[in-house]
């Protein structure tokens, strides 16, 4: 190879691919197609300058020109308030509505437990004996008691972040447990389930199932909704396992394992809400109903968006995955 004439006759398509790798950012279309292909042909002409005529000027010089032209064209594209805007209104949303099935039969099946659980513990003496001594349940049910001061027993600020951290683990446990056939999950749902219906059937016995509900209304509306949505997003994994459809086990596993990482962080924000109703609204001197209201308007705001902007985003094709240029580019397969 006579590298004088190489570097004569290529020298023009050098020129223009560095000129391009220091636009990239103001780029037409047409120009980041032409970028694609001279970053590919100088490539090609660094491994023919090494293989034949090792030229160590040359090469380093297309060595780093080459380097700025893979940047230029595989550079990540920067996330900012655009992509965390249609994550809140588009992707999260869809993602929760297209779940609907899973997580609203969830909510059923958890009342359903709960409730007969609360009813079976306060008919029968002997299973609140099982639960605990009587003077520790005569403390936990009375006026003033420990299930009532719970929600003071520390700084609003801090029992917020540490009743959001609990929850924020019980629903990444549902989410990413899920991958083990959702038996996992069912157990975390069976264990909080268990967990209200004994307290509200120890409350019930002591006549005091309304302050029970006055308390546990007004943050544990949207809470446990949170709960109920990881797991049925969980159960939904799970399942994908057994019955992944038309795409092939990995690929299902993969997209649904997105959307589940997608949905943590949604729901993370969704709990951040319910824990500060709960730090700063439940103990709160409000009357009851006032404390209820503010519970009622926060879940009727969460169902809203998720059945009107999750629906209409559904409608428009989203399916709360990542977006399509954010992926990995897949080879084809047979079957």
């Amino acid at each position: 190879m006579d590298v004088d004439v190489f570097v004569s006759v290529h020298r023009a398509e050098w020129a223009r691919l560095d000129e391009l790798a220091r636009r990239r950012g103001r780029l037409s279309g047409a120009e980041v197609d032409e970028l694609v292909t001279l970053y590919r042909r100088t490539a090609t002409h660094l491994s023919l300058v090494q293989s034949a005529a090792p030229d160590p000027v040359l090469v380093g010089h297309l060595s780093s020109l080459v380097a700025r032209g893979r940047s230029a064209v595989t550079a990540p594209r920067g996330t900012g308030w655009r992509d965390a805007i249609l994550f809140l209104t588009t992707r999260f949303p869809a993602a929760v509505y297209r779940s609907r099935r899973w997580w609203v039969t969830t909510a059923v099946v958890f009342v359903l437990v709960s409730t007969a659980i609360g009813a079976w513990v306060a008919a029968d003496e002997s299973v609140q004996a099982s639960i605990a001594a009587p003077d520790q349940i005569r403390e936990l049910t009375r006026p003033g008691g420990d299930f009532e001061t719970y929600y003071e027993s520390a700084p609003a600020s801090s029992f917020a972040a540490q009743v959001t951290t609990n929850n924020a683990w019980v629903a990444a446990g549902s989410l990413s447990l899920g991958v083990l056939f959702g038996l996992p999950v069912l157990f975390i749902l069976f264990t909080n389930a268990a967990n209200v219906g004994a307290s509200g059937g120890l409350m019930a016995d002591a006549g005091r199932l309304d302050v029970f509900l006055g308390l546990i209304a007004p943050h544990g509306l949207l809470e446990l909704t949170a709960v109920f949505v990881a797991a049925g997003t969980g159960l939904r994994l799970g399942w994908t396992l057994i019955d992944p459809g038309p795409r092939t086990r990995g690929r299902a596993l993969a997209e649904e394992g997105r959307i589940a990482i997608g949905m943590a962080i949604g729901l993370a924000l969704v709990l951040v809400v319910s824990g500060v109703i709960e730090a700063f609204v439940t103990p709160s001197g409000l009357p009851t109903w006032a404390r209820i209201a503010i519970g009622v308007a926060a879940e009727t705001a969460f169902l809203l968006y998720v059945f009107v902007l999750g629906r209409r985003a559904v409608a428009a094709g989203e399916t709360g995955d990542m977006a399509s240029s954010d992926l990995a580019d897949e080879l084809p397969a047979v079957g």
